[in-house]
């Protein structure tokens, strides 16, 4: 694999302005927690507690599920835009990742990463860096992670495994491969396939993949007008938005 120092400017501005990835040092001063640090069940407890306040959330449980939606958004939807879309692969381990809050905003504003160094995979090896990046992001960090925030908030890590799926299906089925260059294309056809049907379980730290459960073919629903794919879980967004506002392809819709 290539080692290059930095994206284009051009990559990286993007990144920032779509989905709110920074460097870290190189933003505004915010109150900032480490990824890493959130493995620890004391500090993770203290920090759900806290957003649980923010948020006027009813739970921990539920203010965890609102989290990670966030935190998918910000780590892995970027993540796997730059792996597919640029070839390249970022480091969003939880060592690199830093929560980001400014004063005057509520919670999670955005994510930084301490190394914005990125590689570069050699035409003949994609698959083999492609695994790393995937296993670096969800075994390092995503799955880590899910498993602290289940055991402490006391919430199933379907539903937090099932916000991160629903992020990846939505950046490759609405952002990546639709138009663009044919290569994009082709790129984005594999490494979703990839994703959500042969990627082993172990790359998620999990005994299966985490991801392919969740997906199924897109429907029409008598209150939509157009195909949607229904999440297995609900998420509870409703419980935290003021005027009690449904996610549109949420279960309890449909129950």
């Amino acid at each position: 694999m290539n080692k290059q120092s930095r994206l284009a400017q051009d990559e990286w501005d993007y990144l920032n302005r779509q989905f709110g990835l920074f460097e870290n040092g190189a933003t505004r001063p915010v109150n900032s927690v480490r990824a890493l640090d959130l493995l620890d069940v004391e500090i993770c407890s203290d920090y759900l507690d806290r957003l649980t306040v923010l948020l006027q959330s009813p739970s921990r449980m539920i203010t965890a599920s609102q989290v990670f939606k966030r935190y998918a958004f910000l780590t892995t939807v970027p993540l796997l835009y730059a792996m597919t879309v640029y070839n390249k692969g970022l480091d969003l381990s939880a060592e690199n990742c830093f929560l980001e809050s400014s004063p005057g905003h509520s919670w999670l504003e955005h994510v930084s990463l301490a190394d914005i160094d990125i590689e570069m995979p050699e035409a003949s090896e994609r698959h083999v860096w492609r695994d790393t990046v995937i296993q670096t992001h969800f075994a390092g960090n995503i799955g880590e992670l899910i498993a602290v925030m289940s055991r402490v908030a006391n919430v199933p890590k379907t539903i937090l495994w099932e916000n991160v799926a629903v992020r990846v299906f939505s950046l490759y089925e609405k952002r990546i491969g639709v138009t663009g260059e044919q290569q994009e294309q082709l790129r984005s056809r594999a490494d979703f396939q990839y994703l959500i049907h042969q990627a082993p379980g172990a790359m998620f730290g999990e005994k299966q993949n985490p991801l392919g459960r969740f997906y199924g073919k897109p429907s029409f629903t008598s209150d939509y007008n157009a195909p949607m794919r229904v999440r297995k879980t609900c998420c509870f967004y409703y419980e935290v938005s003021s005027v009690e506002e449904y996610c549109t392809n949420c279960p309890k819709l449909r129950s």
